[in-house]
Parts: structure tokens; C-alpha cells; sequence
């Protein structure tokens, strides 16, 4: 297969007019399209039934499939790190079935790598939530499934003055040996593991003795500036949907957000769905971080991909109106229902952030937080051939490939 005519997000960060070979579901090969045979003839725009175009006769010669991007941007696929679920299910849910529709929905809509995020839930029942996505991992799937390539687990080791929508029920403090066992249970799956280092007076210990085994996140915290950069300088390296579940930043008290922009090493989630955090916020964000340190999430519930109603997200009832999902008879926001490929779109379109900078923390900066650059993030020879064909008027999908095959809507 080749694709042609795209201008392509290259590994460094911008778009180049570039030729795309695949084979045996890897990428092999990407050129410059100026001196080749199908420069030569005038680009049209990309229309629903004309996704291939016509080959040069050598490569007619070879059978092989041409994909005119014409029109599109070619990027890699997208990775979300941290989502709970979509179309009615959850990771949460235990089952082969529940994660297999997550892979499927995520496909369609351009995630082609997906690490969910586990809620805060009983020690043994998230022991088997982990058994359960280990097993798929494992498995043969569908080419129209994106890869599960990582558990990020967001609880149970949180603030009850922190927890969000997580059910203070199960909160419990850290404890190493409950830690390795997740570790055993995922058998290696697991990629993060967050805490509220104030609600746990051995942090510095607990976090040195996993994180180079995993990495360690401050997740639904109220933990001070001080709390958190002893916790960053113990080898914390990662922060869970910054702005939100954590204390403001003010003039006085920078709390978390002052800890990520003082520690160099830190990741930072960011979701932009238009209701967590505030555009001119998202825009701080950028300038105070650096698109280096930001990882846009969409943290969305299992009422992604559903339209307007009632449901349960770890035991409690949440309600969904359009695109704002929030615990039933609140305003307390209990995560998103909006695809990571939406928040990107909003990024760009309604928050003004670059195109090059927001897909650089869609995709290479995701794969390189939890560890799986060298396979995912980049349009590059070797790595998987996944990647998303975007109107260059709307940013809307076209096309996407997982493994080099087309992905059915």
C-alpha cells in the first residue's frame, strides 16, 4: 500500500508533502513526492468515493493499492492514555466484550493505541479488571481494533477531599504490596499508578520503591506545592489531568500546577473537550509547559459515543447533556464523552492551538510517557502502520488505518 498526495506529520513535528509505503503492516518507507510520477499531475481534493487513485504503471504492475490523500493531513494514529470507557461500556466492566468495544469505537473514530483508565473500586475487583485486559492483550484481534497497549490506573490510592466522581468507598492509602500485586495482575500492563501523596505520610518510600517498575502519578490530589515537588523529586514523573481533582494555582499557593511547571520531568494530562479546562487555561498551559510535557486525554465515560441520558460509572448515577457529563444532581463534572480525536479537533479549533503542536501531544508524547515509542506515536519505518487521514478544512475524519488496513466506520 501506498498513500500519496497527503502532507504528512513527519517525526518532526511538522507537515512535509510525503509518500507513505506500507508493508506487512508496518511502515517501510517515506519519501519526498517532488520527483515522483504522481506529482506530476495536478492534486484534487479527496471525495467519498474516490479514496484510490490511479496507479503508475510500475505500480500497477505490483496489484498494489494506492490512497489518494489529496485534501488530507496524515498523521499518526491517535493515543489516549487515559479514557474510561465509550458505547454503553467500560474498562471497568471486567470483560473480554467490554474492552473489545473499546478498541473497536476508539478505531473508528482515529485512537488507534488505547491505555483506559481503571476507577477507584475494591483491591480484589480491580485485581481482576487487570487479569481481564492481560488475557486481551494477549489474544489475536480484529484488525479493526486498536491496540491495548497500557492500564492507567487512577485510583484507589487518592484524596476523599479530591476524588471527583472516583467512590470514596474504596479509597484506600498506598501500600507497595497492593501495588505489586496490580503489577502481577496486568502482567506488565499496568503503566501508571497514581497517588495523593498527602494521604500518605511514606510516599517518598512508597514511590522509590516502584518507579522502575512503573510510573507514578499524582492523581485526584490536594496536595500542596511542597507535597508535590517532594513527591516529583522522589520520582513521581506524571500528573493526571492537570487543572482538575487537584487544588488551584494562585499567586501564593502554586499547589500541583506549580510542582509540573517546576519539574522538567513531568507529563501532564490535559483534557480539552471545552468543559474541563477553560481555552484561555489550555492556552497558559502550552506556553507555561511546552508542547514537550502536555498529553491531551479525553478521560471520557462509557456515555461516549451515546447520545443524552442516565448512567452508572462506578456505582454512581452520572447524566449526560450534549458533550457535559456530571454525577446526578450535581455539577460535579464525572469525566467526558467526548472521543480524544474531538478534543484535539476543539484544541485546534476552538482553543487555538496549532495543528503540529496539539498532534505531538496526541500521539508522540503519549507513546513516549508510558513507554512504547519505538512501536507507536510516529509515521516512521518499522513501527506499526497506524495512522488518520484529516480534512485539512475541518480536521474531520476521512480515513483511518490500523496496521495498514482501513478501518470501517
Amino acid at each position: 500500500m501506498k498513500i500519496i498526495h497527503g502532507s504528512v506529520y513527519t517525526p518532526e513535528f511538522r507537515f512535509e508533502k510525503k509518500r507513505i509505503t506500507i508493508r506487512n503492516g508496518r511502515f517501510q518507507g517515506l519519501s519526498d513526492e517532488e520527483n515522483s510520477p504522481e506529482a506530476e499531475g495536478a492534486l484534487k481534493p479527496l471525495t467519498e468515493a474516490d479514496c484510490v487513485s490511479k496507479p503508475s504503471a510500475e505500480e500497477k504492475n505490483n496489484d498494489e493499492e494506492i490512497i489518494d490523500a489529496s485534501g488530507c493531513y496524515v498523521v499518526p494514529g491517535l493515543i489516549d492514555i487515559h479514557f474510561h470507557g465509550c458505547m454503553g461500556e467500560d474498562i471497568c466492566d471486567g470483560t473480554a466484550e467490554a474492552v473489545r468495544t473499546l478498541a473497536r469505537y476508539e478505531a473508528s473514530q482515529g485512537v488507534t493505541a488505547i491505555c483506559p483508565a481503571t476507577l477507584t473500586l475494591p483491591v480484589e475487583t480491580l485485581r481482576d479488571i487487570l487479569r481481564c485486559a492481560a488475557d486481551y492483550a494477549q489474544e489475536q484481534h480484529d484488525p479493526q481494533e486498536a491496540d491495548l497497549v497500557g492500564i492507567n490506573m487512577e485510583g484507589p490510592f487518592i484524596s476523599r477531599v479530591k476524588k471527583g466522581a472516583q467512590n470514596e468507598d474504596y479509597i484506600i492509602p498506598c501500600d507497595v504490596s497492593v501495588c505489586e500485586s496490580f503489577l502481577e495482575a496486568s502482567r506488565g500492563l499496568v503503566k501508571i499508578i497514581g497517588l495523593a501523596p498527602e494521604e500518605n505520610p511514606n510516599f517518598r518510600q512508597d514511590i522509590a520503591s516502584v518507579k522502575d517498575r512503573v510510573r507514578v502519578s499524582l492523581a485526584h490530589t490536594n496536595a500542596d506545592y511542597e507535597t508535590a515537588m517532594a513527591a516529583f523529586e522522589a520520582g513521581a514523573c506524571h500528573a493526571v489531568h492537570l487543572f482538575n481533582a487537584m487544588p488551584p494555582m494562585s499567586h501564593r499557593s502554586p499547589g500541583v500546577v506549580g510542582a509540573v511547571r517546576d519539574s522538567d520531568q513531568v507529563m501532564a494530562e490535559l483534557i480539552c473537550d471545552g468543559n474541563h479546562v477553560h481555552p484561555a487555561v489550555v492556552r497558559a498551559a502550552f506556553d507555561m509547559l511546552g508542547e514537550e510535557r502536555i498529553i491531551l486525554i479525553s478521560d471520557s465515560l462509557r456515555a461516549c459515543g451515546m447520545g443524552d441520558g442516565t448512567m452508572i460509572l462506578g456505582g454512581q448515577a452520572v447524566e449526560v447533556h450534549g458533550t457535559r457529563a456530571t454525577l446526578a444532581g450535581t455539577e460535579t463534572l464525572a469525566g467526558a464523552v467526548c472521543s480524544l480525536t474531538r478534543c484535539l479537533q476543539t484544541a485546534v479549533r476552538q482553543m487555538g492551538i496549532p495543528l503540529e503542536k496539539a498532534l505531538r501531544c496526541a500521539t508522540y508524547n503519549p507513546a513516549r510517557a508510558i513507554g512504547i515509542l519505538n512501536q507507536y506515536g510516529t509515521i516512521e519505518v518499522g513501527k506499526h502502520a497506524d495512522c488518520v487521514l484529516l480534512d485539512q478544512e475541518d480536521l474531520s475524519v476521512r480515513e483511518v488505518f490500523k496496521d495498514g488496513v482501513r478501518i470501517l466506520a
